[in-house]
């Protein structure tokens, strides 16, 4: 899950761990728009319901909702502390710590049932702030740690520059011959787009059923994932890292 290298070929293992990352993507971000009517798992939205709050609601509420993607931020920026800094010097990458944390954000979340009100009912931000924040802060962080561990090359809490990517790959094999030294990289690398891409929708599915029959104990489903993640990025503390680009 954490030990790919830009400059070798991903085992099916990696591969697979990313789709259940991308799939988790999915869920949270399903649940988060389920329970509060907004989407968590990228910041796109809220610049969006920055400019619709200023303008119905005033500047107050505007700027409210503009400082929660700041949590996602905030994630990112722990995960380039715990992970791309110790790589950077030589040091053992904590994604163990990151993973952990984001699943601590999650269950706490699940624990909203009579903190945040009724589950999927429309209320104020006030009500909402504080688990806007821990879904976001936990999709920073997974988002930081997939996107260090894989030289930058994968994404799984949003979907629209992958997407934009998948586009372009395609184009590219329009113009490729099979043969052609880039041939067989766009190939997989337009299969692992697909592929993060179907498991986000899946995840999405999945992960909406369960929280209209359960509420806020479905992002229990999404805890245990990350927990899961935290234990693999235990294990990949005994593997070199080395910091790469694209």
């Amino acid at each position: 899950m954490f030990q790919h290298r830009l400059d070798q070929k991903p085992s099916r293992a990696v591969v697979l761990h990313w789709f259940l990352l991308a799939f988790n993507g999915g869920c949270i971000n399903a649940g988060g728009f389920l329970a509060t009517g907004r989407f968590v798992s990228h910041v796109t939205g809220f610049a969006t319901l920055f400019g619709v709050d200023l303008v119905n609601r005033g500047s107050d509420a505007a700027i409210g909702i503009l400082s929660v993607p700041t949590f996602f931020l905030l994630g990112a920026f722990l995960a380039g502390l715990l992970i791309d800094r110790p790589i950077y010097l030589h040091r053992k990458p904590h994604f163990d710590y990151v993973m952990g944390l984001s699943a601590f954000c999650l269950y706490l979340a699940s624990f909203g049932a009579g903190v945040f009100g009724q589950f999927g009912e429309v209320i104020k931000l006030s009500q909402i702030y504080i688990l806007l924040a821990l879904l976001c802060l936990a999709c920073g962080l997974q988002n930081g740690a997939i996107t260090s561990s894989s030289g930058s090359s994968v994404r799984t809490t949003h979907m629209s520059g992958l997407t934009t990517d998948f586009g372009l790959g395609l184009a590219r094999l329009l113009t490729l011959h099979d043969g052609e030294a880039d041939y067989p990289k766009e190939i997989l690398a337009n299969k692992l787009r697909a592929g993060s891409i179907l498991s986000f929708v899946l995840g999405s599915a999945v992960g909406a059923w369960i929280f209209i029959q359960v509420g806020y104990r479905g992002f229990v489903l999404s805890a245990v994932i990350a927990t899961y993640a935290a234990w693999h990025g235990r294990r990949a503390k005994i593997v070199p890292h080395h910091l790469t680009s694209v």
